[in-house]
This record gives structure tokens, sequence and C-alpha cells, in this order.
């Protein structure tokens, strides 16, 4: 792991292997350990995890008005930059699909193909919106409050992840430990800042994406799976792939059917990045 200034902030980055970039951005409470079981799993593409801000070994400052998607989606663009890459592949699960999906609508030109697994374009009914905005900060208020370990306990009996009792007992523990190692101020500033009410819906803006674009959802989750339907509705030529088996968290849950399915997507998308140029709408 390395730490990269960009725009004042520190950002943990782990970048491995050769071949064409591939940018991993992690859910809420996650970090770029998400993807490390997959290191040997897609060998064509070089693999650069970041632990998003407030999160990991990533700065987590003070000030929630660092923590917007805007300013997000500048830090990764900036990162980029740092490593001297001109467009990459994206691949962003649940809070890190969101972040993958502004990032692709700001700056189209840098993303070369889009995995969005478990993620959303945002609420776009205001009242749903304003509740949510609400009940995140009602919550990030807690974890500053209670302390870390007592919002990961909590956290991990919602319903969302339900599913997750399946797993083995070890898989479980890797997982708590990882949550654990995340900082109070960095989770609550995210919710406040980066939350799913915070943010601007962007699902009007869904078909300005020209890249390949893959929608990835776990069967038995059925919100996630029906907006993944509704956004290949609005995304030309958007693939999606429903995964028996699995909840929220595809990747974790079935890695042996996640990984052939990326795989297999971005190596079909490869050829066509590096013969076509890249699109004239920077930003």
């Amino acid at each position: 792991m390395a730490l990269v200034e960009v725009n004042g902030l520190r950002l943990s980055v782990e970048a491995t292997g050769d071949g064409f970039p591939l940018l991993l951005l992690h859910g809420f409470t996650g970090s770029a350990a998400t993807w490390q079981p997959f290191r040997g799993a897609w060998p064509d593409f070089r693999m650069i995890a970041v632990d998003l801000i407030g999160h990991g070994a990533s700065d987590a400052p003070a000030d929630e008005s660092r923590y917007t998607m805007a300013r997000c989606v500048a830090d990764l663009v900036a990162l980029l930059d740092a490593h001297g890459i001109d467009r990459a592949a994206v691949l962003g699960y649940s809070m890190g699909g969101r972040v993958a999906l502004q990032f692709a609508l700001a700056a189209p030109e840098r993303v070369a193909a889009l995995v969005l697994e478990s993620a959303s374009p945002g609420i776009d009914d205001a009242a749903e919106r304003a509740a949510r905005v609400a009940a995140d900060r009602a919550l990030a208020d807690d974890i500053g409050r209670d302390g870390i370990e007592a919002f990961v306990g909590r956290w991990e009996k919602l319903p969302l992840w339900s599913t997750q009792a399946r797993l083995p007992e070890v898989a479980r523990a890797a997982l708590r430990a990882q949550r654990l190692r995340n900082s109070t101020t960095g989770l609550a500033n995210s919710l406040r800042g980066m939350g799913a009410g915070a943010q601007a819906p962007v699902s009007v803006r869904l078909r300005e994406l020209r890249m390949p674009v893959l929608l990835v959802a776990g069967a038995e989750d059925a919100k996630y799976r029906e907006i993944a339907r509704s956004m290949q509705e609005r995304i030309a030529g958007a693939r999606v792939e429903i995964v028996e088996g699995a909840g929220h968290a595809v990747h974790l849950e079935r890695p042996a059917a996640f990984a052939p399915l990326v795989k297999e997507f971005l190596t079909s998308c490869l050829q066509q990045s590096r013969q076509q140029p890249a699109p004239s709408a920077r930003r």
C-alpha cells in the first residue's frame, strides 16, 4: 500500500499487476482489501484498489464538506493523473458503485468500461431522499457517540447482510476485522457527505453513458436486482448479470461466479478500448 496525495488528501492505494488499468472502488465500511482475493483473477489488468476518503488507511478529515461526491470524483481523476493513466476500466461496489457512476458521468473520457455491482443512481423521489439524509445523519451521529465497535455490531445485523450468514466463519471474521479498522470520523462523514440521499440522483443522465457497462446484482437482493434492470433500460447497450445464490455483496458471497463474469466482460472491452480513440467530451 502507498499513500498518494491528491488535492491535499492522502489516499491509500494498492497497485498490482500489469496491463490495462482497472480502478477498484469498495463499498461503505470497506477498503482496498475488498479486492485482494481477485489479484490473480484478472491477469490482463493493472489493478488499482483505493481506500476511499474516510476509509481504511486514507485520510479521514473532520470537515464533512470534504466528502462530497464531486470532490471524491475529482480526487479519483487526480489519482489517475498521479499514476499517469489517461483511461481506465472502473469497477465499483455499492457506495463505490455510486462513486464509479458519478465518475463516469463527470469524466467519461477517462472511463473505458464500467462495472457496477449492487449500485444505484441515487434516490429520485425528493421526500424519500430527504428521509434518507435524515436517517444517515442520525446514524452518523450514533457512530460518533457510540464508537466503531458498537456501530459495526449494529451494521452487521441489517437485513441487507442476511445472506452473508452462509459465509464461513473465517470469512465473516475477516470482514468484521476490516470494518473495525475504519475510523468513526471517516465513516460518519462519509454518510453525511456521500450517502445515497446526500448525492444528487443521476437517473436522468444515464443515457449519456457511452462506454460499455456491466450491471451486476445478486438474485437474493431484490431491491438492487430491480435497480440494475431499471438502469439497463436507460443505458444503451448495458448488460445485466443476476448472480444466483448471492445477496448484496456478490463479490464476497459468490466470488467463483463474480471473478470470471468480470474478466469476460472486461476482456471483451479491452481490444475495443485500445483501438478506439478516447471520447472528446473532456470536461
